[in-house]
């Protein structure tokens, strides 16, 4: 894994900041907090983390030691900016419910987005829609795995933002494969 530092990272980091401490703990009247909480679908073969999760007070969510209620589980994912016109954010939350779903053996039927550009929380309804498009996403993730191939990647003005510009070049890419890109390197390594 490869990772490089730049503004934008570093803000989101302080973003998390609080999402991500565990030891953080929160209850205000019928909900608490759960913060980085590690999840898990077997059935997708996702795992990952949790920005926050609301365990909210309803007689139809699951039932949690050491207390009294049974609550239901509503994902929230923080992200540095705004809103964005395409869907990624949207379908990593709804992965985030479906894992929890299969985790605690319950229904989801909402998360949250909350931007830190905007400071605003916008309320996600978990369709039947999305949910097979993280299957599919899911799908061809594990695919591509297992075939060992590596996408094109498909150059977008978030490039320009991207922490990772210099280390993934993608001018170079834009004009062949990734994988005949480390081929070629490859070979002028091994011939060296």
């Amino acid at each position: 894994m490869q990772w490089e530092e730049n503004e934008r990272t570093f803000e989101g980091h302080v973003l998390h900041e609080n999402a991500h401490n565990p030891f953080m703990k929160e209850t205000r009247g019928n909900y608490f907090l759960s913060r980085a909480m590690p999840i898990h679908s077997y059935s997708l073969g996702l795992s990952g983390e949790c920005d926050v999760v609301i365990f909210k007070e309803n007689d139809k969510g699951i039932n949690i030691s050491g207390k009294k209620e049974k609550y239901l589980p509503i994902p929230v994912e923080y992200k540095k900016g705004k809103p964005k016109n395409t869907d990624e954010d949207i379908v990593q939350l709804v992965a985030q419910a479906m894992c929890l779903e299969e985790m605690m053996y319950c229904s989801i039927s909402y998360g949250y987005l909350y931007y830190g550009e905007t400071k605003h929380r916008e309320k996600i309804n978990i369709s039947s829609e999305l949910r097979e498009k993280v299957k599919k996403y899911s799908q061809e993730m594990h695919e591509y795995a297992e075939k060992d191939y590596i996408p094109r990647v498909k150059r977008n003005k978030g490039c320009n933002a991207c922490s990772l510009e210099n280390i993934c070049f993608p001018e170079t890419y834009h004009k062949e494969t990734v994988a005949s890109y480390i081929k070629k390197y490859s070979e002028d390594i091994n011939d060296a």
